[in-house]
């Protein structure tokens, strides 16, 4: 029976060899999606006393005033944590949302709703400009907090702070805490959702992100903790449950359990928020329900958009779970009438920007534009909802990152914000020349633009007249501006004073302006007179009216009908509300006292007043209900004097940093053991070194990345090691590596016996493959889902035979035993390849749920054998919640190969359990296993192997084909996703066929017999079964099959196990 090891072993050993010695190789990025660097910036450094900056020169204004705000976060965070840094941290800044995806210092994809990230390789806080002023600081506040949390985690090594011990909420929280504080509005309408469900959680519970947000929940927890304790309690916690734990930490520094704290803290916001809520309006009762999971909607559904007559409404949701999307849904049933085609399954767009814009209606109600993303820019869509056909796309020269398009009354124009440079401005396209007009210019942000009927006039959020740009003290809040589209002339109304005000919409006379406000700490929507200046109340909920952010858009009127659409926060979801003309016309508030006319600059307002439900005025200057409940007064701690303090810290507007050109020089970032190193003296097989090491060199911007690596398995001669380069700055990725790989390949005792036939030595044989090659790759993204791969690279195979030799052997055997085996003549190998890839999955927990991959390669191969390899895998993926029905095809043909038992080198194997076409049931060793304990060889005379069983033999060949096809049943997992919600360990069941076949240029395949006593070696294998994947702790993906193979003597069914995601 022919050996297993030589026939599958050489790409195995290869492919393995590769992998420990941490050497990229050609085949790693079989399928998988894209990170496309569509632009190459130009990188430049500026220094401040703590900072090194990354920008590029559009940028450059917004970096320098973010340079500023990041030293006052300095000196800030320098004082709640005690600490300061030993050098410099890089900050690394986008001018944009779009530029920010392209970024190389993480490898993985970045969300939409990704405002920055610090990661801990180097340090390195990555992150866009926001729209606002007010937004950047507080996200570059938070990230600095993270920046702080590594210097003392894995800088400051006398504190044994273990950050893999403490909490996301803990982590997040506190990032949240400090760089808001306790006056937020958005996160204490999800605490009110949360008493008002009565649903505060435990210690216990806080840990469940899934559950509790722990960006929400960590930041109402500490700032509870940090005005119980005092604000330095926080700082505290996080070092000391890092050393100790948190349980040992909060008993250490609070003298009560985690447990007790924690349900005081819920308590406190009982006691604080039901009395602020009670007469509110319940938020099932805000109006009429027509989008949420009940009327075939999703858990959340944002960015409503109702067409001009008010029949339909355009809304973004999760309703078909993997990702978000557009709909049109019948405004008053929620029935869904039309979807745009998922992103990236076309060639429109790549992306759907969802978080902070929504789409606009043409005046006719036929047509919906919206923001996409498409090589790298935002760009403009305009859908024809009647055709469900993408009609037109627009994009803007210098204007990256767009929002929120608005539709002329008159349909010529498309009004929009758009960020150039890091700053937020308004501009007008004109449809018909597709010329554009920027109507502001300025550091001020402009955002959520809205055109009034006569089309003389735009409203919009906007933070002008809340920023000081001389002491850099942006405001989180907005008032509503209103711009003269023919002069360019600007004035801003702020109905309730300093307070948040976005989302702005006409009514349809234009006498009145609808949006949204957190005056009195609840989130509502307000109208205002714009010639009287009258205020009126139009809802008063219990939670709020929102999108997923808290200047997100949340509201539409439709300018013909005036019925009015809402996203109304709720049970942790978003939900569609919709409002009849006549029931959105509000309350009145008392009037301001200097309610001035619309020419007013900015009109401040009399005290804040709330209506109650039967009409009462109640005033309410406190806005408790937009506070954290805590102990302190809400201008109390450490945090809250340093929020208001914009100066201290803060360096003068006339301070200058110099720029300079980026230093692309690579530093180590990484260093990694493959595996605990030894060494061991004597043995049958000499001295030996085990371990490994691998270092990762790079830049910081993630552009330019060098691997070396050396691994030693066995004596001293097994030293193995490589070099990779990869360089992906541009579009095009491309590197190379050098490696130089020993593996055993076979180990031999042969006994020596005397003419009695009594042992006398043993000799010993172990035969190497010293495997040294070279590769150049690159790959050429066109979008996040499809690419070319291009390789070119040439192996040397060498083999060596060492003989040693033990006990009485007789003279000359360790010659003969060289003899024997001998070396093998060494090969040479060219390889080039070409492939297409493409690759539109959602991935579940334990493989593919939706969509398609595939891949199309041909590789010629020249030398000690020439053949060409073509490759064609294609599967799809068809989901019916909660189910998936998946199919693969694959087909491997080295044309021009002969078959050779020697190594496999131009083989194809489907009894390999890690190989692409594997055939579960056929495992070769199983069958090998099973022929020599059961019996069931099927004699083949003149096999092309070693091997005289059928049962193996017609694994092997030069060519294969296989199909597979399963029903994915999710057993266990999370509960949108799952039979049985289980979130500790996700589990999949599969009933399954699989088929394969393999045949030689000699001899083709005889696809139409399954005689399993034919000893024919180029029948189909089948086999069926059910196949169990389980994910343990998110890190290994680990399958259990029991088959039935057809075409097998020795067995009718075979357990098997392998570490494998579903194909």
């Amino acid at each position: 029976m022919r050996s297993v090891a030589p026939v599958a072993s050489l790409f195995a050993f290869v492919l393995a060899g590769l992998a420990l010695l941490g050497v990229p190789d050609a085949r790693a990025q079989y399928f998988g999606q894209n990170k496309v660097q569509y632009d190459q910036f130009d990188f430049r450094t500026l220094e401040t006393e703590h900072f090194v900056f990354h920008f590029y020169p559009e940028e450059e204004q917004a970096v320098r005033d973010a340079a500023r705000m990041a030293e006052r976060w300095y000196d800030r965070h320098t004082e709640v944590f005690l600490h300061r840094f030993d050098e410099k941290k890089p900050i690394i800044f986008y001018a944009n949302d779009a530029d920010f995806q392209q970024t190389n210092v993480t490898p993985r994809p970045i969300s939409p709703g990704t405002g920055g990230l610090t990661e801990p390789l180097r340090e390195r806080v990555v992150m866009p400009f926001a729209s606002s002023y007010g937004e950047t600081d507080h996200v570059l506040g938070h990230e600095l907090v993270h920046s702080f949390q590594f210097d003392l985690g894995l800088n400051a090594d006398s504190l044994g702070i273990q950050l893999g011990n403490l909490p996301t909420w803990l982590i997040e929280g506190m990032a949240e805490y400090l760089s808001v504080g306790r006056q937020d509005s958005h996160t204490a309408m999800w605490m009110r959702d949360a008493v008002r469900r009565d649903d505060m959680p435990s210690f216990e519970g806080l840990a469940n992100p899934r559950e509790y947000f722990p960006y929400r929940y960590g930041q109402a927890y500490l700032a509870y903790i940090g005005g119980k304790y005092g604000d330095q309690a926080v700082t505290d916690l996080f070092k000391r449950g890092g050393q100790v734990g948190l349980d040992s930490a909060y008993v250490e520094l609070f003298g009560v359990s985690a447990d007790s704290l924690t349900n005081e803290w819920a308590e406190a916001t009982r006691e604080t928020y039901e009395p602020l809520m009670k007469g509110r309006t319940p938020p099932d009762s805000a109006g009429q329900t027509v989008l949420a999971p009940e009327t075939n909607g999703g858990r959340i559904n944002i960015a409503p958009s109702l067409s001009p007559d008010g029949r339909y409404v355009a809304f973004i949701s999760e309703r078909e779970l993997f990702s978000f999307n557009l709909y049109v849904a019948d405004a008053e049933t929620g029935e869904v009438i039309a979807e745009l085609d998922r992103a990236g399954t076309t060639g429109h767009f790549n992306a759907l920007r969802f978080i902070s814009s929504s789409g606009t209606w043409s005046p006719d109600g036929r047509r919906l534009a919206f923001v996409s993303s498409e090589d790298g820019d935002n760009q403009i869509t305009v859908w024809n909802v009647v055709d469900e056909e993408i009609e037109r796309s627009f994009s803007v020269d210098g204007v990256t990152s767009m929002k929120n398009p608005a539709w002329s009354p008159d349909g010529a124009r498309l009004a929009f914000a758009g960020t150039d440079g890091g700053i937020s401005d308004l501009y007008v396209l004109d449809l018909e020349t597709e010329s554009v007009r920027q109507l502001t210019d300025d550091r001020y942000a402009d955002l959520q633009p809205t055109w009034a009927p006569d089309g003389e006039t735009i409203a919009f959020a906007t933070d002008r007249a809340e920023t000081n740009l001389e002491t850099l003290s942006p405001s989180s809040n907005m008032d509503l501006g209103l711009v003269d589209v023919s002069s360019g002339e600007v004035t801003v109304r702020a109905p309730f004073g300093d307070a948040l005000h976005h989302s702005p919409q006409f009514a349809p006379d234009g006498q009145s302006l609808y949006f949204i406000s957190d005056q009195d700490g609840f989130k509502d929507v307000y109208r205002i007179d714009l010639s009287s200046g009258d205020r009126f109340r139009v809802t008063r909920l219990k939670t709020g009216v929102s999108g997923i952010t808290a200047l997100s858009p949340a509201l539409s009127i439709a300018s013909q009908s005036g019925d009015m659409m809402l996203s109304v926060f709720a049970d942790g979801n978003y939900t569609g509300v919709r409002r009849p003309a006549p029931e959105a016309q509000g309350t009145p508030l008392r009037a301001a006292s200097t309610a001035g006319g619309a020419s007013a600059a900015r009109v401040p307002a009399a005290a804040d007043t709330t209506t109650d439900e039967a009409g009462t005025q109640s005033a309410d200057t406190s806005r408790v209900a937009g506070l954290l409940p805590s102990p302190a007064a809400a201008r109390d701690g450490l945090i809250a004097s340093n929020l208001r303090d914009a100066t201290t810290g803060l360096p003068p507007d006339s301070t200058h940093y110099d720029a300079a050109p980026y230093d692309p020089t690579l530093s180590l970032e990484s260093i990694s053991r493959a595996s605990g190193i030894g060494v061991s003296v004597g043995g049958p097989f000499g001295g030996g070194l085990a371990g490994g090491i691998g270092l990762r060199f790079g830049d910081m911007l993630g552009h330019r990345t060098l691997g070396v690596a050396v691994q030693a398995q066995g004596t001293f001669r097994d030293i193995g090691g490589g070099v990779s380069y990869m360089n992906q700055r541009g579009q095009l990725n491309w590197g190379g590596s050098l490696s130089h790989t020993p593996l055993i390949f076979s180990a031999n005792t042969v006994p020596f016996r005397n003419d009695a036939g009594r042992l006398v030595g043993l000799g010993s044989v172990v035969q190497r493959a010293y495997i040294t090659s070279a590769s150049g790759n690159a790959s050429y993204p066109l979008s996040p889902t499809r690419r070319f791969e291009f390789s070119l690279g040439g192996t040397r195979y060498g083999f060596g035979t060492n003989v040693r030799t033990a006990g009485l052997a007789p003279d000359g055997a360790e010659q003969a035993l060289q003899n024997q085996f001998g070396d093998r003549t060494p090969k040479y190998l060219a390889t080039a390849s070409a492939a297409y890839v493409r690759d539109f999955t959602t991935n579940g927990l334990t493989g593919p749920l939706q969509g398609g991959r595939w891949r199309l390669e041909v590789s010629p191969t020249l030398g000690s054998q020439n053949f060409v390899t073509a490759r064609a895998d294609v599967r799809r993926y068809f989901y019916a919640e909660p189910f998936t029905v998946a199919f693969q095809a694959l087909h491997v043909g080295n044309y021009g190969a002969s078959f050779s038992d020697e190594f496999g080198i131009g083989n194809e194997y489907i009894g390999y359990p890690y190989g692409q076409g594997f055939v579960r049931g056929y495992s070769v060793q199983s069958i090998a296993n099973g022929i020599r304990e059961n019996g069931g060889c099927t004699r083949v005379d003149n096999a092309p192997t070693t091997s005289p069983c059928a049962e193996i033999d017609r694994l092997f060949g030069t060519r294969a084909l296989t199909t597979r096809a399963e029903i994915r049943i999710p057993l266990l997992g999370p509960e949108r996703l799952s039979l049985i919600p289980f979130r500790y360990l996700p589990t999949t069941l599969a009933p399954f066929v699989d088929a394969g076949v393999t045949w030689t240029n000699d001899a083709g395949p005889d696809l139409f017999t399954f005689d399993t006593d034919s000893a024919d070696t180029t029948i189909p294998v089948v086999s069926a079964g059910v196949s169990a994947r389980f994910n343990i702790l998110g890190s290994l993906l680990l399958e259990a099959y029991y088959a039935r193979p057809f075409q097998r003597r020795d067995t009718t069914w075979e357990l098997g196990f392998r570490i494998s995601p579903g194909f």
